[in-house]
């Protein structure tokens, strides 16, 4: 099933997304945010309601971030061996690590699908990287690397923009990663239940409808099972936090020439078996 996050008026709703409708999950299971039903694990009852009469159409509500307050934003870089390749050929100076490379976003920096995607007038080299979001349900820590898989709620669409020029700044990419408004998040969850193989889905950008990136999950170099267990050995994962899996080739950077996002640009990603999130590019 969809999950996601949206306000209607001036609330923040809980919805179970059933074709172009939306039923209001918080108003029937009295929660106050996604996050709090996933750590509740109450699945189970979204489902009863799952036949009911829609409360809200899509056209009619405003998308936010599929979980707006995630405790932790884990994010993995050159997690694809092509884009590790491309980052390689552009003189950057990366190799192939043992463990999986990981920094950190800040939570205010996420926009929700169909809210406008920030271009910082400080930042002149934003790219897209379009990236499955790993969402954890059940906590852990020291999570085994065959059990990891039992602590996902869920998955969704993430758009990684990173200021180019300001990651590049210096050796610490955090700069180019953390601008705000610049991690697109949505448009909803797909519990995991619907996709018991994460590895094996399509993952595709496409920037004013020409298609930059369109690669498959299986081509990573560390998988998402790897990731959260390596993760859980830092912190105990959260319920709602959010892992942005790594980006395959085809990113603007390493292009010749060089293609970056600017005011006006429409951005999509677009995941097998989740849909298309999808922002306009907006000075900010």
């Amino acid at each position: 099933m969809k999950l996601m996050t949206f306000s209607y008026g001036n609330e923040v709703k809980i919805g179970l997304v059933r074709g172009k409708g939306i039923i209001d999950i918080a108003k029937r299971l009295e929660v106050s945010s996604l996050k709090q039903l996933i750590a509740d694990n109450n699945f189970t009852e979204v489902l009863k309601y799952i036949n009911e009469k829609p409360d809200y159409q899509l056209d009619e509500i405003e998308f936010l971030p599929v979980i707006p307050n995630p405790t932790h934003i884990f994010c993995i870089g050159t997690n694809y061996a092509d884009h590790l390749q491309e980052a390689i050929d552009a003189g950057l100076p990366r190799s192939k690590t043992d463990h999986p490379p990981l920094f950190l976003r800040f939570a205010d920096t996420l926009v929700g699908h169909d809210q406008p995607l920030l271009k910082s007038p400080q930042v002149s080299k934003l790219d897209y990287e379009c990236e499955l979001a790993v969402i954890i349900g059940k906590p852990g820590r020291y999570i085994a690397e065959d059990k990891a898989l039992n602590h996902v709620a869920g998955y969704s669409c993430f758009n990684e923009a990173s200021a180019r020029d300001w990651q590049f700044h210096t050796t610490q990419i955090t700069p180019g990663k953390n601008f705000f408004g610049t991690g697109g998040f949505g448009p909803w969850m797909v519990t995991a239940d619907e996709i018991p193989d994460p590895q094996n889905l399509q993952i595709k950008t496409h920037l004013n409808n020409v298609t930059m990136q369109d690669a498959n999950t299986k081509d990573m170099i560390f998988n998402v099972a790897e990731i959260i267990s390596y993760v859980s050995n830092l912190i105990e994962l959260q319920s709602g936090d959010v892992i942005a899996s790594g980006t395959p080739s085809g990113v603007g950077f390493s292009r010749d020439p060089q293609i970056f996002m600017n005011a006006g640009d429409v951005c999509e990603i677009e995941i097998e078996q989740i849909g298309t999130l999808r922002n306009v590019i907006s000075q900010g």
